[in-house]
């Protein structure tokens, strides 16, 4: 199979970062090639160069046997390729129809077609299998939808080259079903395909060959999926052998330490109660739209709440804002670390000493610029962030060590006891999700009650002690983890017809 697209000796070095090394990978057409390695491995950094947001050091890449230099996104939109990041690039307050159609709505003598946009478009979007109301607002939609309207804009450009990061990471199971039917029919029509994902069951379904990166470099090249096991993958991705990512480690709850009586309010069709012990951690599943991330933000203050009761260690707590939630030692990691969990342009160090300032210092005390240094080494250390050094900007980090970053923020508090993390491994590779779960099993430990947010079915099997089901607003159930298995969450989290 002639290769379409190809990278040759690709390499780009950030300050203190070298991303990418003498790099070469060919993608035929009619192809998909999966694209494996740990969160800074070098994947996405190739994505950016080949969209023509980043300009390589060294090397170059071929299109068709010829040699192509994008300047910009412009330039490699026009010479048809698409990239879907993991980030979501679209304009929140524009409608779903104008973000499809961005650059290339219809238009005569000086005025845009919204009529024949509109039509054309859900016809499309018709024979997708998608049901979206393209006249709402794009920032209406949770993250899931969102990234289905991303993979929906490439295949209406009709680019040939087509590149997913994370595609399904917060996709629920009949969007990732979607999904999957969509990059198999762009295959049949002779695409280019780069596929990256962490789920190892999406790579050996979907792919028909993949490229493995550590560290920038590329390590292995698989022609054939047959025959490759799911631990030679890890083994080859981490450099050594991890046989059980989860590593759950079994603790003795205490008391209860939060309790939620009757809490109701926007997103909830009726009012929530449960409790979580010292020491414990409580998975809460759901397919999308089943209202876990409007639970934890009526928890941590986010949202108004409309009645009912937060208790901490017995003692109702006063929560109306973020800053209520936090005086109680409630924390949430949220979904989007992007847009909600970290300040971009801020360094490593700072984004980590915001509690510290808000706990330890008045408006008009100094910032101890040693002390504040002192504390973002330690976590760095301690939480194996990978970054060159404190000072650097946190949006250039990858997404496993901005995941980081938050917690070690929060840990910082001089008081914690509610932690609620979700998707705490959303599109984070296996060696750092491992190194996160047995975070979360020393916080436990050491007396924290952790409330887990999680589409990851698996996951939520193999981290938590007790897992409770949402679907379409309520609490649905709840299971043990001896009774729990993949078949009962399901069943529960089904919303019934």
């Amino acid at each position: 199979m002639s290769a379409f697209l190809e990278f040759r000796h690709i390499s780009k070095a950030f300050p203190g970062v070298q991303a990418l090394s003498d790099v070469s990978l060919s993608i035929a057409s009619g192809q998909i090639h999966g694209l494996m390695g740990e969160n800074g491995a070098g994947k996405s950094t190739l994505l950016k160069i080949l969209s023509g947001d980043y300009r390589p050091d060294h090397g170059q890449i071929v299109i068709q046997g010829q040699a192509t230099a994008f300047t910009s996104t412009k330039a490699a939109i026009n010479a048809g390729i698409a990239v879907i990041h993991q980030e979501l690039q679209g304009v929140p307050e524009l409608s779903i129809m104008d973000n499809l159609m961005l650059g290339h709505l219809p238009h005569r003598a000086g005025f845009i077609q919204h009529r024949a946009a509109m039509a054309w478009t859900s016809s499309q979007l018709e024979h997708m299998g998608i049901d979206l109301d393209l006249r709402c607002k794009l920032k209406t939609l949770s993250i899931g939808q969102r990234q289905l309207v991303e993979i929906c804009k490439a295949v209406l450009r009709n680019a040939h080259v087509i590149a997913l990061d994370e595609p399904s990471s917060s996709l629920s199971s009949r969007e990732t079903e979607i999904l999957f039917d969509l990059v198999k029919a762009l295959r049949k029509q002779g695409k280019a395909l780069i596929y990256i994902s962490h789920r190892m069951d999406e790579i050996f379904h979907l792919c028909d060959c993949c490229t493995v990166f550590r560290d920038g470099h590329k390590v292995a090249d698989f022609p054939e999926m047959a025959g490759l096991t799911r631990d030679e993958l890890i083994s080859c991705m981490v450099g050594r052998q991890v046989q059980d990512i989860f590593g759950y480690r079994p603790r003795k709850p205490g008391a209860v330490r939060l309790r939620i009586e009757h809490l109701h309010g926007t997103g909830l069709a009726e009012p929530v109660s449960l409790s979580v012990r010292q020491g414990e951690i409580v998975g809460l599943f759901g397919l999308v739209g089943a209202g876990r991330s409007e639970l934890a933000r009526l928890i941590f203050g986010v949202a108004p709440k409309r009645s009912g009761n937060i208790l901490i260690d017995g003692k109702t707590a006063q929560i109306n804002s973020i800053a209520d939630a936090i005086r109680y030692g409630i924390v949430l990691c949220p979904e989007d670390r992007k847009q909600d969990g970290i300040i971009g342009c801020r360094s490593v160090a700072e984004n980590i000493n915001i509690s510290r300032r808000r706990s330890g210092l008045g408006l008009l005390q100094p910032v101890h610029a040693r002390r504040e240094a002192a504390l973002a080494d330690n976590y760095i250390t301690r939480l194996h962030i990978k970054t060159p050094s404190r000072e650097q900007p946190i949006r250039l980090l990858s997404g496993g060590n901005q995941q980081k970053a938050i917690l070690a923020r929060w840990l910082a508090m001089d008081s914690l006891h509610v932690l609620i993390v979700d998707e705490p491994t959303r599109g984070i590779d296996v060696g750092a999700r491992s190194e996160i779960y047995q975070l979360l099993y020393e916080l436990a430990e050491q007396g924290l009650a952790i409330l887990m947010i999680s589409s990851d079915l698996p996951e939520i099997l193999g981290v938590t002690d007790r897992i409770l089901v949402m679907s379409a607003g309520r609490l649905v159930g709840e299971l043990p983890r001896e009774q729990a298995n993949e078949q009962a969450v399901l069943t529960l989290a089904m919303p019934a017809r």
